[in-house]
Parts: C-alpha cells; structure tokens; sequence
C-alpha cells in the first residue's frame, strides 16, 4: 500500500517550508525560549496566513477543514524548521470547541491567528504548553470544559523553547456533558497525530543537517561521510524515518486512535534516534547550546513524550483502543480526507 500526496498538498509543503527557511526561525526559537513572544507571534502570524490554523477549524467557523491531511502535511513543515509555540495544543483546542456558542466566539479567532490556545487535558501531569503566550487557554476536568483565567509559573522543559505552565482551575464554563469526554478524546487524537508530523519533519531536519555535516567535516584528509560506518550510520536513520511516513499518513486517512497512537511511535522513535545518530556525528559541538543543531536535538527528544509516551502509546496499539482512559504519560502540549490517495 501506498500514500501518495497530490499535487496541490506538495505545492502546500513546498510554499510553508519557503515560508520557514526565510524566516530564521533559530533565533525566533531563542527569543521563544527566554520569553520573547513577539518575533514568535510574528511568525504565528505569517503561518496562519498561510492557512495552517484554518485546516483544523469547520469552515461553519471562518475555517476550511478539518482536513487531517493536509494538516499533517503543513506540521511535518512546521518540525523540519522547530517552529516554537502552542502549534499542537491550537489544534486541539478546535477539536474540543463543538458547542455552537464557543466554537462561533473562539474558533474563527484559531483559524485566523489572532488566537494562541493551550489545552490542558487530563492526566499524570496536567501542565500546558506556553500558559504564558496563549491568549486562550482551556482546561477539561471530567465532563466539564473551562476557560481557564489564568496560569502558574513557567516550568523548565528539556526543551528551552516549550514552557510548561499549570493552568488556573475554575474559571469560565463553556460546555458540559458527555459530549465534552468525546472531544477530548478525540482532542488527544488530534494532538498526538500532529507531534508524530512535528518528531517526523524534526527527524528529516535533522538528516539533512548531519548528511551535509560530514560531507565538509575531513578526517585523514578526506570527508568522513565517505566512512562506511557513518554511511551505515545515516542509511538506519533515513530508513526509520521512511518507514514512519506511511504509518503517519495512513493514521491521518483513518483518525483511528490505535493508528495514531503507533504513527507517533514510530515517528518520535525515528527522530529521537536521528538526534543520537546526528549528536554523534557532529562530535563535540553537538553538545553545545549556542549551535543550531541544539535546538533540533532538544524538540525531538521532547516530543517523544508529548501527548503519549512510548510506553503509552505502544499498549494503545496492543490493545486497539485509545483515548484519555490510558493517560498521558508524560509531558504535555502532552475514510480518504483530502486529496492523499492510496493505492
């Protein structure tokens, strides 16, 4: 079986990744990560001018989607270039807002960017992605969901650039019932689907970094990717990222929760395993913070845990279910759709 994107959805991942390479997002990740919003809104700004947010929220709300797809096509995009911010927790956000009344007053605010939104679902740990830049941020507990007044103190993440915050608890009722349990449900679905395409876009970055890496670096006169063992090396992580790329999108074409669950698997372990493989290949200045390199190491690592970990994630697909009912365990914020065809 094969998944083909069309031509438009490449043309799409083609402008988006024009779009982030001109915008030197490195230094909009630093600025990110010691509380310096503003190059990052700016950036947020341009994405959803793009029409990245808008693939998320019903076109009832100002929105053109939801279309799985092209959006797991857009955050491969967005994890090739790190981009920083609450992207995964937006998406979430217009999954839980299904009541008529705060869908019509927040959604076409996420479609257009006006609006950063953080999720803070429940689970292990109850921590939100970025409390402090979200101009929206929302809470479930139990059958109730809230608009939360407020946030606690920003928490060091392994990835400067994702500030966990706790969530005040309490505020605006915006929607109760079941039916909140089932958006939630399907908001976690969501979220873990867009970090699989966030760790599978960080892995091939981080690829490509490394192969024209040792094309220049020379030992013993000579490049060292041109040693058989770095060759090896590169072709194990390469392979993991392919293998991964049909579990992605054939786990965006069905939205089962089971699929969803090893795509992110197969995805984080991918990229996580293309950080190693890159750290030891760029040798000592791998470890440093002040190279770019750091800041793709960092956000794979991380991700590997967001909205799932492992662990998690792999007794999902043991048992063919899904849901909140397992947890999340670990750090948070942790039919054919589109024009992809199978064959």
């Amino acid at each position: 079986m094969r998944f083909l994107l069309d031509d438009e959805q490449r043309a799409f991942a083609r402008s988006l990744n024009a779009l982030l390479t001109a915008a030197d997002t490195p230094s909009v990740i630093r600025s990110w990560a010691a509380g310096d919003h503003s190059p990052g809104r700016a950036l947020w700004s341009r994405i959803a001018d793009a029409g990245v947010f808008a693939l998320a929220v019903p076109e009832a709300y100002d929105g053109v989607g939801p279309l799985p797809v092209e959006l797991t096509v857009a955050f491969v995009e967005l994890g090739r270039h790190a981009v920083p911010g609450p992207l995964v927790e937006t998406v979430a956000a217009a999954s839980l807002l299904t009541d008529p009344g705060p869908a019509k007053r927040l959604l076409p605010g996420l479609a257009s960017g006006e609006t950063i939104a953080t999720v803070a679902l429940p689970g292990p740990d109850e921590r939100a992605l970025d409390g402090d830049a979200a101009t929206v941020r929302l809470t479930v507990g139990g059958d109730a969901l809230r608009l939360a007044p407020g946030h606690g103190p920003v928490c060091a993440s392994i990835d400067p650039a994702r500030r966990l915050t706790a969530l005040d608890r309490g505020g605006e009722l915006l929607a109760s019932g079941p039916h909140v349990v089932a958006a939630a449900e399907e908001a976690l679905t969501r979220a873990r689907l867009a970090t699989a395409a966030q760790a599978l876009g960080t892995g091939l970055a981080l690829l490509d970094k490394t192969v024209a890496y040792v094309r220049q670096r020379a030992q013993f006169g000579v490049p060292i990717g041109s040693f058989q063992a770095v060759k090896h090396q590169l072709a194990d992580a390469k392979k993991a990222l392919e293998f991964a790329r049909p579990l992605l999108f054939g786990a965006a074409l069905s939205l089962r929760p089971a699929d969803v669950a090893a795509a992110k698997v197969a995805a984080c372990e991918a990229a996580y395993a293309t950080a190693r493989t890159a750290l030891q290949l760029h040798g000592a200045i791998g470890y440093t913070a002040e190279y770019d390199l750091s800041l793709w190491l960092t956000k794979a690592r991380a991700l590997r845990t967001a909205w799932g970990t492992p662990h998690v994630c792999r007794a999902l697909v043991l048992c063919g279910t899904g849901g909140l009912g397992g947890g999340l365990g670990g750090e948070p914020g942790g039919g054919l759709s589109g024009g992809a065809r199978r064959s």
